[in-house]
């Protein structure tokens, strides 16, 4: 019998709690991986992608005061490359640990992926995901002027640069992630949505944009043939009435009563939406697919039923 296989969607409270340094980040990816591991012992097929949101703006912001013509700043999508490095061997290294610690054969293995969109996407017209540090006014005039770069206000705290999100047309690794996979193996790839590049008289180009990791670990699971996908954030469910006195959280739920919620506006742009997006699309890919939205904490009650948000067809 063919085992079930998954694709587990980290969010950024997987890896960061607060504190930016490198032993606070392992520390909290240790907790991580002793919840994936109990998915691990079920017997399914695992990949697992990962944002990289605060580590990118941190690494970018380093990349800024760091800049002379003896160190030049690097790139966004560099900046993306060493992020989903960064990350994947520290996942790595914990996972390892708990397969040691549980006798499980198994390799695990993080693949910098790079992720292709189309140059053509609307999305590099209206430049809309915010990165890196707050500036002030003059600030960020500075740099436009500067640079060319997009900054807008954000809530009243200060300007940010904003970036491009394509969506993901194909990922370029996902031939070999398929077949690690389809052997055995862990495999973490698509990190913060994996590294955004296109197509141009035979070259491929890394562009400054930031794939959303939720639309990036959807289009793995189509590309290797995934039965499940689990997008882990914030919240044990998926509410419809969020943070009002009405607030209910929803359990199984078919594609087209989530998407009469995503018409009625129930699901914030910036958070919860582009999660249910994903799982919506990754449900009507193929018959049979189901994708859930639930806590890391509460992901081993979400696969037996006990928690969380499902989409089924």
């Amino acid at each position: 019998m063919k085992k079930e296989r998954i694709v587990i969607a980290l969010g950024g409270n997987a890896i960061q709690s607060g504190d930016a340094t490198a032993e606070a980040q392992q520390e909290a990816l240790k907790l991580t991986a002793k919840q994936l591991i109990e998915i691990i012992k079920l017997g399914y097929q695992v990949a697992i992608t990962h944002g990289n949101g605060p580590q990118v703006g941190n690494i970018l912001l380093q990349q800024i005061n760091s800049d002379s013509n003896q160190t030049p700043a690097m790139p966004l999508d560099t900046c993306g490359a060493m992020s989903e490095g960064m990350i994947g061997y520290w996942l790595d290294n914990e996972i390892d640990v708990v397969l040691n610690k549980h006798k499980i054969d198994k390799d695990v293995v993080a693949i910098v992926t790079r992720v292709e969109v189309d140059p053509d996407d609307q999305a590099f017209k209206n430049p809309s995901k915010p990165i890196g540090p707050f500036y002030t006014e003059e600030e960020a005039k500075r740099q436009m002027e500067e640079t060319g770069a997009v900054f807008i206000e954000d809530a009243g705290r200060g300007w940010r640069r904003v970036v491009p999100s394509p969506t993901p047309i194909s990922i370029l690794e996902h031939r070999v992630i398929k077949n690690l996979v389809d052997n055995g193996n862990i495999v973490i790839s698509a990190g913060g949505g994996g590294i955004p590049v296109y197509r141009k008289d035979g070259e491929l180009i890394g562009v400054e944009a930031v794939i959303d990791k939720d639309y990036a670990s959807e289009k793995l699971g189509e590309l290797i043939d995934a039965d499940i996908l689990m997008i882990l954030t914030g919240v044990d469910h998926v509410f419809v009435n969020y943070n009002q006195p009405n607030q209910q959280a929803i359990e199984e739920i078919s594609v087209e009563e989530m998407k009469k919620y995503m018409k009625e506006g129930q699901f914030a742009r910036g958070s919860m939406l582009p999660k249910v997006e994903a799982a919506v699309q990754f449900v009507e890919s193929k018959p049979g697919r189901k994708a859930i939205i639930t806590s890391l904490e509460r992901a081993i009650d979400a696969i037996s039923g006990k928690c969380g948000t499902r989409i089924i067809l």
